[in-house]
């Protein structure tokens, strides 16, 4: 039984209400061993199915959102840093020992660990040394400045935080879907077989289950 999880829990809807609210179809499948409470419990999987597959487009909008956000936040984050690390490499052009302290050499990290490893060392050394901060200001770079940019860095700390949250929480809600469905598409498939056997010589009854006939 191949289908998509949408197209699965409506046959299963479908199939289920209506298996209990037609007395004839129900007088057949009991003959078969599915009485009322046994199909009731087939809607009760259902159900959790529903549920689960739910949750599981909830908590991957979220992470959907969560990393929008994270993109953004951090896109803003490294123009103002770029902005300052442009500043203070004229600032301090042919000082080796502070381009090594402020982390100023070499290209920029492309991930976010190693973005935000040379983004932290810059704010925290610079705002840290009374020296580098009477230099920076001669070229309009002063610590409220600062601080502002490197707020925007801990922005981007947060943003990632959340985002590996949601993301773990989508991953969490897939795996939950995915035994749901698995459960429900189990139970489906024998009741399947044993309703084709329980109302073959009334097809049309087979249909308004939404069980077709094998062409």
């Amino acid at each position: 039984m191949s289908r998509s999880t949408e197209s699965l829990l409506k046959d299963a809807r479908v199939m289920i209400n209506n298996a209990l609210t037609d007395p004839f179809i129900q007088n057949r499948l009991i003959e078969y061993g599915y009485t009322s409470d046994r199909i009731q419990a087939g809607k009760v999987l259902y159900e959790i199915a529903l549920t689960a597959f739910q949750k599981q487009q909830a908590d991957y909008g979220e992470q959907i959102s969560a990393t929008a956000t994270l993109k953004q936040t951090w896109d803003e984050a490294k123009v103002s840093y770029m902005r300052l690390i442009k500043i203070t490499r004229v600032a301090f052009k042919g000082d080796a020992g502070t381009a090594t302290r402020l982390g100023l050499n070499g290209r920029r990290k492309n991930t976010l660990a190693g973005w935000l490893l040379q983004a932290q060392q810059f704010y925290s050394n610079a705002l840290s040394s009374p020296d580098l901060l009477t230099t920076l200001a001669k070229y309009g770079v002063t610590p409220t400045k600062l601080e502002a940019a490197q707020a925007e860095m801990h922005a981007v700390e947060v943003a990632n935080q959340r985002q590996e949250k949601e993301k773990g929480e989508a991953q969490d809600a897939t795996q939950a879907r995915d035994a749901a469905i698995a459960s429900l598409n189990k139970w489906l498939s024998d009741f399947v077989a044993i309703a084709r056997i329980a109302l073959e010589e009334r097809p049309q009854l087979l249909e308004s289950l939404g069980i077709l006939k094998p062409s």
